[in-house]
């Protein structure tokens, strides 16, 4: 329910207690009217560093979750946007939708931005066939991430995971490392690159890369905010950060 500050919007934002992107990310771009407040839940365990590792943090995570929805939720926000991607992307989409399924046990019946459905819902909306996707995952999380795109109907030409050693030090990762794994990841095979992992600090870096690559490159926290808006049907549109807000 809007309010004085909030006054065309609020968005609850679930985000993992390790994560210091999403929150600065969403208010650099923030429309005028709507406001951003976060529930975040607890991370336990913040090693990633192997496959099992990374199964590990995921089985925790399901348990803390629900419980950041449930504080958010007292603010009265009109829109749940989730401040994280790899849980998400697990079990392709039907899991996706049991995800979000999930949540709206807690939330009821408000609109759910996950970065699985807003990666797809641009993807569509772009018309692209060809995609490489660029992750801090392990190679687990990068087959789920194959997985998800293949299903949705992608021809899924390269995953490339830089494989972060926790979940906080996937914000270490400096400009300079994406762009050379831009450059890597690119070819002439593909139409787009989607960046997955929320606490990688991408938003700027593809919107530069958009203009010396010649094609969409969707940071995940830019497409999550604009399948946000357009889901509450605001057609706000901002340079700087990324194709999708910009143009469509």
């Amino acid at each position: 329910m809007p309010d004085v500050v909030g006054y065309r919007a609020k968005i609850g934002v679930i985000v993992p207690s390790t994560n210091t992107v999403v929150e600065h990310d969403l208010n650099r771009i923030r429309p005028a009217g709507v406001t951003f407040h976060s529930g975040r839940f607890f991370v336990e365990a913040t090693d990633l560093s192997s496959d099992e590792a990374f199964l590990y943090f995921l089985d925790l995570i399901r348990d803390t979750i629900p419980t950041a929805v449930r504080d958010v939720m007292t603010c009265e926000p009109d829109h749940i946007l989730m401040g994280m991607s790899a849980e998400t992307f697990w079990g392709g989409k039907e899991g996706n939708a049991a995800f979000e399924a999930r949540v709206r046990e807690i939330s009821g019946d408000l609109g759910i931005t996950s970065g699985a459905d807003a990666c797809n819902a641009a993807l569509e909306r772009l018309g692209v066939e060809r995609i490489a996707c660029i992750t801090p995952y392990q190679s687990v999380g990068d087959e789920q991430v194959h997985g998800y795109f293949t299903e949705c109907g992608y021809d899924v030409k390269r995953v490339h995971g830089l494989k972060c050693a926790t979940a906080t030090s996937i914000a270490d990762v400096t400009p300079e490392t994406i762009v050379d794994e831009l450059r890597r990841l690119d070819g002439d095979d593909i139409d787009a690159i989607v960046q997955c992992g929320t606490n990688l600090s991408m938003v700027e870096v593809a919107d530069q890369a958009e203009r010396w690559l010649g094609k969409p490159v969707l940071a995940i926290n830019a497409v999550c905010l604009w399948h946000a808006l357009r889901t509450m049907g605001f057609d706000d549109q901002f340079s700087g950060h990324g194709m999708m807000l910009r143009e469509f």
